[in-house]
């Protein structure tokens, strides 16, 4: 149970607070509404560019990381199709310091022609490492435009084309910034060994300055609206070679978003094909049927639209028409008979289990109260497990007769050149 305090600052910022007096150290969190989804479709990957930018420094504090290193923290960040996400821990004696930190690069980040051209070097080496250097690494590239049609997941957070960050301007970018990094479009959570009251007046404090004022032109995420996803009503497949150790295959369905009725049952349907070695998938395909040699299966766990995916990487001498074909036969059994009372609990205690261990360090705490109320229920927070054992067979046997329908099939084949 996390206990916390909430509120909103005059300047738009919303503000949490949990006292953790089991550590010696301060965390600030801060989220940005704004994550991949919110870019222009013609200057993609701007939000993870920033997530780069922000620690470049101010005018005012030139060596972000330095400053944190000297007291003795650590901080990073990461980027999503819904929302960028940066923390930094710190002692908690140094937390006005972080906080101070924080105001000053949301309000006054250095984004000079030098600043920029550096970052925009290091996620272009990014891009060729992570995406187009390893094998399997362009999946995200491929699977987002297979399954997206309308809807802003169908690029990945890196972009739909890296020419979009090479050749952004200072004028693209401080314009981002200005329409998103902004106090009214940010959710900050503080978790360290100290009263409500002193925390609430330490962020008071730092983000004083006119500078961090409300951006009367800004929208928060919540509200904003997205082109609908049309119901896909055709199978959709594609086939790429590429230089790769084993061929692999993907199964991709469209699932409903975060907040939907069949979310959580999607959720526990992909742990029930995939948990470790007693999931289905590898039960049945790895070890009984020998046609993988590994079998995976998940939620994407986007806000909107999201997916339920299967993946395999074939064994020798299998095709991928019979891999496809394989997976496609554990998903359509979930639709013709009820999942065991064992299965559904071990699936269950298994997400009790990982969520109560995601909320062991103070930091991730201070994490879970963003994202919880950056989804519009902060006590959700508490309550995520009750909504998950509230979940019967019958409401797992209806989503998987929802979700799992071969018109809706999206898939990818992986074959070597």
């Amino acid at each position: 149970m996390i206990s916390y305090e909430k509120h909103r600052l005059d300047n738009g910022l919303t503000v949490l607070t949990h006292e953790a007096w089991d550590t010696p150290l301060a965390t600030v969190n801060l989220l940005y509404n704004v994550g991949s989804r919110d870019e222009d479709p013609a200057r993609t990957g701007f939000a993870h560019l920033f997530e780069h930018l922000m620690f470049g420094g101010t005018l005012q504090v030139p060596d972000f990381d330095g400053v944190v290193s000297s007291l003795g923290g650590d901080n990073n960040a990461f980027t999503s199709c819904d929302y960028t996400n940066y923390y930094t821990t710190v002692p908690a004696d140094a937390l006005a310091t972080a906080l101070a930190l924080e105001a000053d690069r949301m309000a006054h980040l250095d984004i000079s022609p030098k600043a920029l051209s550096v970052q925009q070097h290091v996620v272009t080496e990014e891009y060729n490492q992570r995406y187009m250097n390893q094998p399997y690494g362009d999946i995200w590239l491929l699977l987002r435009p297979l399954c997206y049609q309308t809807y802003p997941y169908r690029w990945a957070t890196i972009g739909a084309d890296i020419k979009h960050v090479s050749e952004a301007t200072l004028d693209d970018v401080r314009a981002f910034h200005h329409r998103f990094y902004r106090p009214d479009n940010a959710i900050l959570a503080i978790a360290a060994p100290l009263p409500h009251s002193e925390m609430l007046h330490l962020v008071e404090t730092a983000w004083q300055s006119p500078a961090t004022a409300a951006n009367p032109h800004a929208t928060p995420s919540r509200e904003r609206t997205y082109p609908a996803e049309p119901e896909q009503t055709e199978a959709r497949e594609l086939h790429v070679q590429r230089d790769i150790p084993s061929p692999m295959v993907y199964l991709a369905y469209p699932m409903g978003d975060r907040l939907g009725r069949h979310f959580r049952a999607c959720d526990l349907l992909s742990d029930i094909l995939a948990t470790g070695t007693s999931g289905r998938l590898h039960r049945r395909l790895v070890v009984e049927q020998q046609l993988m040699v590994e079998a995976e299966a998940c939620i994407s766990g986007d806000d909107g639209p999201g997916m339920l995916l299967l993946s395999g990487k074939l064994q020798q001498g299998v095709t991928t028409d019979q891999a496809i074909e394989a997976l496609r036969r554990e998903a359509q059994a979930l639709c013709e008979t009820r999942v065991s009372d064992y299965e559904l609990q071990k699936v269950q205690n298994k997400y009790e289990n990982t969520f109560v261990l995601s909320q062991y360090k103070a930091a991730d705490r201070a994490l879970a109260l963003c994202h919880y109320t950056w989804l519009g229920d902060t006590d959700l927070v508490n309550r995520e497990p009750d909504e998950y054992r509230r979940l019967t067979a019958d409401d797992l046997l209806e989503a998987a007769r929802e979700v799992f329908v071969p018109c809706r099939e999206n898939r990818l084949y992986y074959e070597k050149l």
